[in-house]
């Protein structure tokens, strides 16, 4: 798709009625198809006052503070523009009103990507921020991001990979742990366990079908008490039972520390020490500061990751023509932040 430059060429630009998803084709993110109009607009009007080619330095900073995630995205897109680029590491923490990234250049270069930039880096920092809350609030203990079912499956990748920039040790989606270079992590949802009718037969087939790298990981939460599934399961699978998985709905109360002490205890009790215990559902940090406290040994976390709020970043012009320079109520020209690594 060639780069949408005037306001004739968005104007010709069409949909095919055929378009089976929503979302954005690379192409035509790349081409500027999800930018503003104002931007094309505003290539127009300086293009017409021979301005286009104006060399400015634009500063982004956010509103809040976080940590920076989806810089790479931003630095693909600027790949084969002419720009140099000065940037905090991704996984980097910020400030409020913190320079994370300066970009320098003549405006037609970089000018029109602004709503793509600002967007990869707001929502990719948000997930991330969000994964590091979960991640510190595990206090050394495992943190899985399971929150692509809650997000639109064209971003679903992009947020776990975030999710693992934050801290996250592994994520659930294919995609998304394969864009971080891991291999995804989980265990089998309660379909399963409702078509076959009892968690011991489930178990009995994971057993049978799954790898033997694969660790033994059993939902049982799904028809009877947790603490007597939990049992039930560990004397049918014994040493080879590596942890159970708890996802009590809230309509049953949820899992709460109680929960996970009486099934840790009866497991103790009933000679299966070794078994560790998974939770997912509904997680935050306090709860999971509660749950790790009670016992548990690994976190599946979903809406609280990828419900997070993005990020308000701006991008602000600081120089042009080598001139400091900036609208009402911010201080002109550049604002240093030793942090930034030149990058391009």
């Amino acid at each position: 798709m060639d780069e949408l430059k005037t306001l004739s060429q968005v104007k010709g630009y069409e949909v095919t009625s055929d378009r089976q998803l929503y979302s954005a084709q690379h192409d035509e993110i790349l081409a500027g198809a999800t930018t503003d109009i104002y931007f094309i607009r505003t290539m127009e009007i300086l293009e017409h006052m021979n301005l286009a080619h104006t060399e400015v330095v634009a500063e982004i900073f956010a509103r809040k503070p976080g940590m920076l995630a989806g810089v790479q995205e931003v630095f693909n897109i600027l790949a084969d523009k002419n720009v140099e680029i000065w940037s905090l590491k991704e996984g980097e923490t910020f400030e409020p009103k913190e320079t994370i990234i300066r970009i320098k250049g003549s405006y037609d270069e970089f000018g029109k990507f602004e709503t793509v930039i600002l967007g990869c880096l707001a929502s990719s920092s948000a997930w991330a921020t969000a994964a590091r809350e979960c991640k510190e609030a595990c206090n050394g203990k495992q943190l899985l991001c399971f929150g692509a079912r809650h997000v639109h499956p064209a971003v679903a990748p992009v947020m776990e990979r975030a999710a693992l920039v934050g801290g996250a040790d592994n994520a659930s989606c294919i995609l998304g742990a394969k864009l971080f270079g891991k291999e995804p992590s989980g265990t089998v949802p309660h379909a399963a366990f409702l078509i076959a009718g009892d968690t011991v037969a489930v178990a009995k087939a994971y057993d049978e079908s799954m790898p033997v790298s694969d660790p033994r990981i059993i939902l049982i939460d799904t028809f009877k008490d947790e603490a007597e599934e939990a049992v039930r399961v560990a004397e049918f699978l014994g040493d080879k039972l590596y942890g159970i998985r708890l996802d009590t709905p809230s309509e049953r109360g949820g899992v709460t520390p109680a929960l996970v002490e009486e099934v840790k205890a009866r497991l103790c009790k009933a000679g299966f020490p070794h078994v560790k215990i998974i939770v997912s559902g509904g997680l935050y940090p306090e709860k999971i500061r509660q749950l790790a406290q009670a016992g548990v040994d690994s976190f599946g976390v979903g809406s609280y990751i990828s419900g997070a709020h993005p990020i308000d970043m701006t991008m602000d012009i600081k120089e042009v023509n080598g001139k400091p320079i900036a609208k009402r109520g911010r201080i002109p020209g550049i604002i240093d932040n030793p942090k930034l690594i030149k990058v391009k």
